[in-house]
């Protein structure tokens, strides 16, 4: 199989157009917000529900398309995501819900009202997006859920965020996690580059010691996912579900990768020490323990000793090391890297990306077959593909998303 030159602006911005066409015919819902459910060929098999994720990262998709393309079309849909989620993903106590059902404007109700720290992550990250194109209610936007994220969420003894508020913002769930937090970090990256406010970088980088330093000393410098009130690492948690969504047993390597790539922004914004050791550990020992020897790709997730947990090929988990990988042989000249990056987007070349439909399959077997028609379900929307195309076109000097 012959491949494109994976290491060329034209090729990734290409790339990123066709992801984009592939949504194009069928994503925009006149009546508010967009559709977030298709099938590989891109028609709509959900009209009416409506995830948090799949909301907010909708308007960075978009507002990241307009700063490639200038086309007014992308910042119109930017805008149109952004005033859908202000609008009509608030529960009835202030927070962002995790899931509405949505027939029309007039016609929405909310399906799951908890309120959870890692949709107020891509909330603020949505709303730093809309910031770069001074969207209107954006800045008030971000302020707001910041400020909801400390007095909700935040636990200072143990510098991170906690997880889940039921509906009525009364009960704190005893579940700890770090994925909330992770993509918190994320987003307060986002907020400070456009904002230049310190108290976000400051937090960041807070959140980020904690979990690749202090936390990670549980677990042999890996990042485990579940904890207790405590933060002392949960080992039982969702044993029964490596596979799970957004709380999956097991290490897993996408995680640990993408948290190396944020070590390395950080490392951009505000260098230190310790940010290049602990990003060349996470990410080496990722690929070390996570990468399929015999079919290829990188596994969802490994147990701790060892073994895959669930050898399913996720299309997240290989953009992020995608992303990693270029930021690390940019930073070291380490040609391993390089060699790694190649190697991440051949296997995702022949095995998840749709070269007929368009788009990226969400996931295949752990030989790379195909197994389920849905190539976007709630919360996908390619947010990570194209992101690890944008995050390597930063790095190239080809792709500027920051209004400062």
């Amino acid at each position: 199989m012959s491949y494109p030159d994976f290491e060329t602006p034209a090729f990734l911005k290409t790339h990123i157009q066709s992801v984009l066409d592939f949504y194009a015919p069928h994503v925009f819902d006149e009546q508010g917000g967009f559709f977030h459910h298709f099938l590989d060929d891109g028609s709509v098999y959900d009209r009416k529900t409506r995830h948090l994720v799949s909301s907010t990262r909708f308007v960075f998709n978009y507002v990241n398309a307009f700063h490639q393309t200038k086309n007014e079309i992308y910042r119109n849909f930017a805008e149109h995501g952004f005033q859908f989620l202000k609008k009509h993903q608030h529960g009835i106590t202030g927070q962002y819900v995790w899931q509405i059902k949505s027939a029309s404007p007039e016609d929405t109700r909310i399906d799951d009202g908890r309120a959870m720290a890692y949709g107020h992550a891509f909330v603020m990250l949505a709303a730093s997006c809309a910031m770069q194109l001074e969207l209107s209610g954006s800045e008030e936007t971000l302020y707001q859920v910041f400020d909801f994220m400390e007095n909700q969420f935040w636990e200072p003894a143990h510098n991170a965020y906690a997880d889940e508020r039921d509906e009525t913002l009364t009960l704190l769930s005893d579940y700890r996690g770090q994925n909330a937090n992770m993509h918190s970090v994320e987003a307060l990256i986002a907020a400070f580059e456009v904002s230049g406010d310190p108290r976000f970088l400051t937090r960041a980088k807070q959140i980020a010691y904690q979990f690749c330093v202090v936390l990670a000393a549980q677990s042999d410098g890996q990042i485990w996912e579940h904890y207790n009130t405590e933060w002392q690492a949960d080992w039982n948690y969702n044993i029964d579900k490596p596979d799970d969504l957004f709380k999956p047993w097991g290490f897993q390597p996408g995680h640990q990768i993408e948290w190396a790539k944020l070590l390395l922004q950080l490392d951009e914004l505000a260098p230190e020490d310790w940010y290049l050791p602990a990003a060349i550990r996470l990410f080496d020992t990722a690929m070390s323990k996570g990468w399929d020897t015999r079919y290829g790709g990188l596994v969802y997730g490994y147990a701790p000793d060892g073994r895959f947990a669930d050898a399913h090929k996720y299309f997240w988990v290989q953009a992020e090391a995608i992303a990693a990988s270029y930021r690390l042989y940019q930073r070291t000249q380490n040609h391993t890297y390089l060699a790694a990056y190649h190697r991440l987007w051949q296997w995702s070349w022949k095995y998840l990306i749709d070269h007929h439909d368009g788009g990226w399959y969400r996931i295949t077997s752990a030989q790379g077959s195909w197994i389920e028609p849905y190539k976007s379900p709630a919360g996908k929307v390619d947010y990570h593909t194209m992101g690890a195309c944008w995050d390597v076109l930063s790095v190239m000097g080809e792709h500027r998303i920051s209004a400062r």
